[in-house]
């Protein structure tokens, strides 16, 4: 009974063991692959929305791969694009540096929603003035109109939610410009 009682515990104690650390795997698989889609979600998104701003695409659907329609209907800046009194809307931009810094996020498996901070940045848009714009604009403001206007650096809230499997932007909160 003793020794029966000893490979009872010698087993019970090394299962328990491989339990723990499968379990330790299994929530360091979820976490990475959350942190990762969410990642790609804000980088991808929040980059086509400046391009979207500044006409470079103007293909509202793309921007619903990313973001809840909610949150598209709230965003002033989309929404000044859309009806084209975008600052952008005399330029021909051909590409931007865009740049996006994240704060400290930790989503479980099982959790469905995220929050964190984000800070946007557009270092460098390579455009210029459209050609028939290009008198009017210099008589305007000087020979600085020529090459578009600067983005304001901003710092988002954001809460992300997760539906049918896939991460979007449900809110974007400007916390300061």
């Amino acid at each position: 009974m003793k020794y029966l009682r000893r490979i009872v515990w010698f087993f019970a104690n090394r299962l328990l063991v491989l339990c723990v650390i499968l379990g330790l795997i299994m929530t360091v698989f979820y976490y990475t692959m959350n942190l990762s889609n969410i990642q790609i979600v804000l980088k991808d998104g929040m980059a086509y929305r400046a391009k979207y701003i500044m006409g470079m695409d103007d293909s509202r659907k793309e921007l619903d791969k990313y973001f809840l329609k909610v949150c598209l209907e709230n965003d002033s800046a989309v929404l000044t694009a859309e009806e084209g009194n975008s600052p952008y809307k005399d330029y021909n931009v051909r590409g931007i540096d865009h740049r996006l810094e994240m704060g400290f996020l930790w989503v479980w498996p099982w959790d469905s929603s995220a929050r964190l901070t984000i800070r946007e940045k557009v270092p460098r848009i390579d455009g210029r003035v459209k050609g028939s714009k290009a008198d009017e604009a210099i008589a305007r403001e000087g020979a600085e109109a020529l090459y578009p206007p600067a983005w304001e650096d901003a710092e988002y809230r954001v809460l992300l939610t997760k539906e049918n499997g896939q991460w979007k932007i449900k809110t974007l909160t400007s916390t300061k410009q």
